[in-house]
């Protein structure tokens, strides 16, 4: 590359847009598609890759040999002025990746904007219909194995159904869109395009793990449910804009992972668990894909008796980078595998005990007392 297009590309990286990736925010691009003029993280880079050089052209800002033309079409375009016509009619259900998000979200955008050129029109998407239906592959309750299932999404019935078969006539299940959370779950599903589903179900959280071959249809998918659930919450809370309830569409699970933990008695050992911290639940499995929680814990408002603090309580043994929370029914012992994870987990638990209770939290406190009565009798779960 010539010192004065070198010059030339750096200058354009000083312009507001220009340094943060064009497709997931990541500050510092260090790729260029030299036909669409827009820069890029090395992530998306390979999103851009995927699509095809017929789609899109990318080249290192720092390795590649860059021509006149090429430096041209960037002083021509420039992130904020393509997504102007790229991202003019995203709709407001549609979760936009950020850097860390996993593959198929940021590839299936990329192609969404690139390649159908999805959000260039006002048109009507196949997710913000109302309805879906189709066949996913669902994991077994009891074993790792997945079946195809027929699913349908109904927006004014409120519910997704899943049949053992198109033609069966009644649904294995039932689920409120209200009660459902949806995640994007490829790294613990082992299923690049893999969804978990939650909801609540006769007083405990219940977990559906599907996938589909198409990355465009799964996550087709999870947008149509997120669609869904914005239009009832818009009819539910008519003075609120749409980007108050976006955040209450879906949510990621804060953490994630294997934690040690004992039972209510002082003398009780340590078995290991998989816990999941889901805003104010916690969450703890014997395996990390388990259809039910062995228990699951209410985080309520630290001025409500709720704290968590360093080390094992006074005649509890200390396994090693130990910590408990403690509620105003039990506390609660734990032990991480080292110091940064047990830090990690106590921060995210504190951050969630900072916040005051909203009056949709006094319900899910509710829901959880009810599972936890019928769970006592059993220290080791």
């Amino acid at each position: 590359m010539s010192d004065r297009n070198s010059k030339r590309l750096l200058e354009l990286l000083r312009q507001p847009g220009n340094d943060v990736c064009a497709d997931c925010g990541l500050k510092g691009p260090e790729w260029a598609s030299y036909n669409l003029g827009v820069f890029l993280c090395t992530t998306c880079a390979t999103g851009h890759r995927k699509i095809g050089s017929h789609i899109s052209k990318v080249k290192s800002l720092k390795l590649g040999k860059w021509e006149d033309p090429e430096v041209e079409v960037l002083e021509g375009g420039g992130n904020l002025l393509v997504a102007q016509k790229s991202e003019r009619f995203v709709p407001a259900c549609y979760r936009r990746p950020k850097p860390g998000d996993p593959h198929v979200l940021i590839e299936q955008w990329i192609r969404a904007k690139y390649e159908r050129k999805e959000f260039e029109t006002d048109t009507c998407k196949d997710y913000t219909r109302g309805e879906m239906r189709g066949h996913l592959m669902k994991k077994a309750k009891d074993e790792n194995k997945y079946f195809p299932r027929f699913f349908v999404l109904s927006e004014t019935e409120n519910c997704l159904k899943y049949y053992p078969k198109e033609s069966a006539k009644e649904p294995k299940a039932s689920i409120p869109l209200s009660e459902i959370n949806v995640c994007l779950a490829p790294a613990k599903m082992h299923q690049d395009n893999g969804l978990q589903l939650s909801y609540i179900t006769e007083g405990s959280t219940r977990h559906i793990y599907v996938y589909h071959e198409s990355g465009h249809t799964i996550i087709n998918w999870y947008m149509s449910i997120r669609s869904a659930k914005l239009n009832r919450l818009m009819v539910a809370y008519p003075s609120a804009a749409e980007s108050e309830l976006v955040p209450f569409l879906s949510t990621d699970f804060a953490l994630e992972g294997h934690l040690s933990k004992t039972g209510p008695a002082e003398q009780d050992g340590y078995r290991k668990r998989w816990f999941i911290l889901d805003h104010r639940k916690l969450m703890y499995h014997t395996g990390q894909m388990d259809a039910y929680p062995k228990g699951e814990i209410f985080l309520g408002y630290k001025d409500d008796g709720y704290a968590v603090d360093l080390g094992a309580p006074k005649n509890c043994r200390d396994q090693g980078y130990t910590f408990h929370l403690r509620t105003p029914e039990r506390t609660f012992v734990l032990s991480a595998c080292s110091a940064e994870d047990r830090d990690q987990w106590m921060t995210a638990i504190a951050a969630v005990l900072e916040q005051p209770l909203r009056p949709q939290d006094n319900l899910s406190k509710a829901a959880l007392a009810v599972c936890n009565r019928a769970s006592r009798h059993s220290w080791f779960r």
